[in-house]
């Protein structure tokens, strides 16, 4: 009853998500439950209680696999390649998939017309440019 109390103070639901209030509550409870977790004040079985008795307590290493100089440059060079090949209507793509952001349409087949002609990177750029970029509140 108290939080319905609180969210009620906020102005109800919307009032409450105008302010930021639920995303607040949210990660402040993920925060806590993984300071619990990792304290082993909130015992989890398998996780941090009931370990399986023969279980290395060290965590194991893994190599990670690095891509070496020049597979990153034909990478790079395959993407300058891409943008190249679809210069001339990659722009009107990312300006389809801007229109239909912007006007709150389905993105989707916008979106399935850009990934033909555009990278990730321009496709992303785009999406920031109308919506702007999630910044997590802490």
């Amino acid at each position: 009853m108290t939080e319905f109390e609180r969210i009620s103070e906020r102005g109800g639901v919307l009032g409450a998500m105008e302010t930021g209030y639920q995303r607040g509550r949210i990660q402040d409870e993920s925060m806590l439950y993984e300071h619990r977790k990792h304290e082993a004040t909130m015992p989890i079985v398998g996780v941090n209680t009931f370990r399986k008795p023969t279980a290395d307590t060290e965590p194991k290493t893994v190599e990670l696999a690095r891509g070496t100089e020049a597979e990153k440059q034909s990478q790079l060079d395959r993407l300058a390649d891409f943008h190249t090949r679809h210069r001339d209507q990659a722009e009107a793509a990312l300006q389809r998939l801007r229109d239909a952001a912007l006007a709150g349409d389905n993105v989707f087949a916008a979106l399935m017309g850009a990934a033909q002609l555009c990278s990730l990177g321009q496709i992303t750029d785009a999406f920031f440019e109308v919506g702007g970029q999630y910044r997590r509140n802490v």
